[in-house]
């Protein structure tokens, strides 16, 4: 089956009641048919669900959608995309470990990598994205994993999943990719070699600003330690989002689709635009990486970045005259939102951190909805043709 056939027909068996949709089951717990049975499944003997904690109907069919669109032996999801994330750490490095990871990376990673770890005796190493010999030479004896974004947040940096993957695999480490941005419909960081895909649920899957979730895909010798660790810590995803994020995936590949073709052509537009200093989108020929992209994404996104002005009071203004984007933090929804990374999602970063990542007063990250696009160039324009 093609991928759209699977994200709306991968469903778990129905029940006795014949339902077409899939139901919640809102259930902390599980029922056995003897005291023998109890036991047979908390010995490992017979498969099942025990307790929501652990697994769940709709958490199971949510993550064999998942693991069907990016092709992945196994996954768990989690409370939110961060828990997704802290979870990978966590289940897999130990004191005296070593982590390399790029220097561009979401604001809250990059806390937990500086912050977090250290604490536990894990060091790391940060990686200017685009330099290959940084990535070569980062490696020692003690790295256990590599973790990236691509594209990234909010720069929209492009890494080589291929030639990462080749290091990791030369140096023993795990390689592990958030693909939050791409989405499997886009990005299949597996097929290039990546052993663990990481998603932010609450972005582009959920698609409508309702839910958090976490996803996690990959080889099973990976999932599992997050799984066992995820089991006793309890970031476990609600069974209630989890039906939701599972119904969601059933027009995921049409809503990129949308999403992407507005954002090509609104990127088009504001690259012309007198008033615009810079914009960065993976499928525009100006790009750095644009060969890149072509190569590992199906299109290029829904996330455009752009630079204007040269003060906060210029940019805040522009924001302010938008009547149509929301101003908020979050992306991948069906409204256009427009954030400031720099006084939000990344303002726990130095000015320095912040520049190393791209990211400068002037800068304006877009998360284009599905709007008629001609109507967001409109209000674009117009909130444009305000600035002095």
């Amino acid at each position: 089956m093609k991928e759209d056939t699977k994200a709306i027909r991968g469903q778990i068996d129905r029940t006795a009641y014949r339902e077409h949709s899939v139901p919640m089951f809102l259930t902390s717990s599980f029922v056995y048919n003897s005291a023998e049975h109890a036991e047979r499944m908390f010995n490992g003997e017979e498969k099942g669900d025990i307790y929501s904690r652990f697994t769940n109907p709709n958490t199971t069919e949510l993550i064999n959608k998942f693991c069907q669109l990016e092709e992945a032996e196994d996954g768990i999801v989690t409370a939110s995309g961060m828990a997704a994330v802290f979870n990978t750490l966590a289940a897999h490095l130990k004191s005296g470990d070593h982590l390399v990871a790029c220097s561009s990376l979401f604001g809250n990673t990059n806390y937990i990598i500086k912050n977090i770890l250290p604490t536990w005796g894990i060091d790391y190493t940060l990686v200017d994205a685009s330099d290959q010999k940084g990535w070569a030479e980062a490696f020692q004896p003690n790295t256990k994993m590599v973790l990236i974004e691509t594209p990234t947040n909010p720069g929209l940096e492009i890494l080589d999943l291929s030639f990462l993957s080749a290091l990791c695999k030369k140096h023993d480490a795990i390689f592990c990719v958030d693909n939050c941005f791409a989405t499997p419909i886009l990005q299949k960081p597996l097929l290039f070699g990546a052993d663990l895909s990481i998603h932010s649920a609450t972005k582009w899957t959920d698609g409508q600003g309702r839910v958090l979730g976490g996803i996690v895909v990959g080889k099973k010798e990976y999932t599992q330690p997050i799984f066992d660790f995820l089991r006793r810590t309890g970031a476990s995803l609600s069974p209630f989002n989890a039906w939701l994020l599972s119904k969601s995936i059933e027009t995921l590949g049409l809503r990129m689709e949308r999403h992407c073709s507005n954002a090509l052509r609104l990127a088009e537009h504001l690259e012309a635009h007198g008033k615009i200093k810079r914009v960065r989108y993976p499928f525009l020929s100006s790009h750095p990486q644009h060969e890149l992209a072509k190569k590992q994404m199906k299109y290029g996104g829904g996330i455009i970045t752009v630079d204007l002005g040269n003060s906060k009071k210029e940019v805040f203004d522009f924001i302010n005259r938008l009547t149509i984007p929301s101003i908020t933090a979050n992306l991948g929804d069906s409204r256009t939102i427009v954030t400031h990374p720099a006084t939000t999602t990344h303002s726990k970063l130095s000015t320095e951190e912040q520049e190393s990542s791209d990211i400068y007063i002037s800068t304006l990250r877009l998360s284009v909805g599905l709007e008629n696009v001609e109507d967001l160039i409109e209000d674009i324009d117009h909130a444009l043709t305000q600035l002095s």
